[in-house]
């Protein structure tokens, strides 16, 4: 129940809902005891009449009738306590599951980008779903049933206890093999829980992985194998499930033999015991039989509990994994911060720590505010890791990366994130409208400025010809667009948020030169007040810009402006001259 502790702070929060299904519970128990002693009451009534052979039994049948009523009104009585009882604190457990989704969702959003690129997919999504729900069953049915099972237990005894204590002890002889039972079994569902919901992620990892590669998997022709592996996955899943499932099978079997035990310990005693007189009814018998059936299903019930609080136990572990993480990246300051767009670099270094590969060694530059700087250089130089370091994505392992003058973890990190644009290499759309998606970069923009950004990324041209246009629905991850149209549309994305800085990683690699110039041509006026940082491999997009620097296994190796550059020898002329000869640009 350790694991389960991190779930009080919800029970504390919805206290009063707690405690009032807790007092509705009682008072529903308390009236469903009246049957027992009303049905005792009768058949000591017949004895009475039955032993004093009244010629007139009008009085017996008004007192059975009376008791007959009684039962009647007590049992729809405590009917409807157990259903406020139901709606009290299975829509208690509704909310708490809806906070712990919420706050499970939250830390996502918080964990940084080593977190993602050590976590699949597939097992984030089970945690927020399958564990969460399993933590639910916990929260919600079996916290009720165990208050039910707890409280009829108690007041069943008592009861028992005041009409007969040694029929009591005799009755209760089994509790103990009950109690070892249960926690022999629970043992071995949290262990076989624990497994079955690894598989499950497991199986959701790939499923999802599937999907998304779907394009490359058909491409091969690998559906067969793919087909296999799922199968393969499966069976082993379904044998982790059905050896859980077979541990689960045992307590309700269990549960009821042992009330089987209590009815005929109450009859064989109980019958000796009115034999000798120690039980003046037969009444008596029958109610004590009534409590212990009255006992059958909360008995029952736990071992249904006990498995959900042991399949919650397992799943709250791995939530808790995720929860406990504090993220690498904190924001420091809060007091707002107002970005201007001066970025200085002063000798920083950065090592990816996953795979301990060092991307940045020793980079020192200055980009002022409404200055665009052009990074060019080699696949894997470290070109996107510098953009990863000025949004945040990461932090560096040496060196000062300075925001307007201050070190960039003194400024607001939100503040700073709201005053960037971003354009990555893999333009990433969402399954929404082409508006939808454009307007992610500023929710409040209207129709003319979603149209106008479009322009200004010359995507608006193609995004006319669709059937719906502007609200053309796009598939996952964008898939509806070609890899060009999808990166202008990432770019219109940025641009209509207007921000202070704009930071361009290889974004128009899937476009023409054509297109290219005209992008760039509309970015030179926008981006006039700006500080723009453009990563590329081609000269045609850096050009134009300010500065430039040349980035080579981690290092700048050249830097300067256009001009200085091409009449420098080095990596930039040679790349010039080459794409001049390729006409990649004019």
């Amino acid at each position: 129940m350790k694991e389960l502790q991190y779930l009080n702070k919800y029970f504390i929060k919805y206290k009063y809902s707690f405690l009032l299904g807790i007092i509705i519970t009682i008072i529903a128990q308390i009236f469903s005891l009246f049957t027992p002693k009303l049905i005792s009451r009768s058949f000591k009534a017949i004895e009475s009449y039955s032993k004093t052979n009244l010629e007139n039994n009008s009085i017996i049948i008004n007192e059975l009738l009376h008791n007959i009523l009684l039962i009647i009104v007590t049992t729809i009585i405590a009917g409807f306590l157990t259903f406020l009882m139901r709606q009290t604190l299975i829509v208690m457990s509704r909310h708490i599951e809806f906070d712990l989704k919420n706050e499970v969702f939250r830390q996502y959003e918080n964990l940084t980008q080593n977190f993602y690129k050590q976590n699949r997919t597939g097992d984030l999504m089970n945690r927020i779903s399958e564990d969460v729900g399993k933590v639910r069953m916990y929260v919600g049915p079996a916290v009720m049933y165990t208050i039910n099972t707890f409280i009829r237990f108690t007041i069943v005894i008592i009861y028992m206890y005041n009409v007969s204590p040694l029929l009591t002890l005799y009755t209760l002889l089994p509790l103990p093999f009950l109690s070892y039972a249960i926690f022999r079994i629970s043992s071995l569902i949290n262990i076989k829980s624990t497994v079955f919901q690894q598989y499950l992620s497991k199986i959701s990892s790939f499923t999802q992985e599937v999907f998304s590669g779907i394009r490359v998997i058909k491409a091969y022709s690998l559906e067969k194998i793919y087909q296999k592996n799922l199968v393969d996955l499966s069976m082993e899943s379904k044998e982790k499930s059905l050896d859980l499932a077979k541990v689960q099978s045992l307590f309700g079997p269990l549960m009821l033999a042992l009330i089987g035990m209590s009815n005929l310990v109450v009859i064989y005693f109980g019958g000796m015991m009115y034999i000798n007189g120690s039980i003046k009814s037969i009444g008596t018998i029958a109610e004590f039989i009534l409590y212990v059936n009255m006992l059958t299903w909360p008995v029952a019930s736990l071992g249904w509990v006990s498995s959900m609080v042991q399949e919650a136990e397992a799943s709250q572990k791995r939530i808790n994994e995720f929860l406990k993480i504090v993220p690498e990246i904190q924001n420091n300051c809060q007091e707002p911060t107002e970005i201007k767009g001066t970025i200085e670099f002063k000798n920083v270094n950065f090592k990816y720590e996953d795979t301990n590969i060092v991307a940045l060694e020793d980079i020192s530059f200055v980009v002022n505010k409404g200055e665009t700087l052009a990074i060019l250089g080699k696949t894997g130089s470290g070109k996107s890791s510098i953009i990863a370091l000025i949004s945040r994505m990461y932090d560096t392992s040496g060196g000062t990366i300075l925001i307007d003058g201050k070190p960039i973890k003194d400024v607001h990190l939100f503040d700073l994130r709201n005053s960037i644009g971003v354009v990555p290499q893999d333009a990433f759309l969402f399954s929404d409208s082409i508006k939808n998606n454009i307007k992610f970069g500023n929710e409040k923009a209207t129709d003319e400025e979603v149209i106008e950004a479009a322009k200004k990324a010359v995507v608006h041209d193609n995004i006319i010809n669709f059937k719906n246009q502007y609200d053309t629905i796009l598939g996952e991850r964008g898939i509806t667009l070609s890899g060009g149209q999808k990166q202008r549309v990432s770019i219109a994305r940025a641009l209509i948020k207007n921000p202070k800085i704009i930071l361009l990683d290889d974004c128009l690699s899937a476009v023409d030169t054509e297109t290219e110039e005209a992008i760039l041509n509309n970015l030179l006026d926008f981006c006039k007040d700006k500080t723009t940082i453009i990563v590329s491999h081609r000269v045609s997009s850096a050009k134009n810009a300010d500065k430039i620097i040349i980035i080579d296994e981690g290092k700048i190796i050249q830097q300067g402006s256009h001009n200085q550059l091409v009449n420098e020898d080095g990596y930039y002329k040679a790349l010039y001259w080459k794409q001049l000869s390729e006409k990649d640009f004019s």
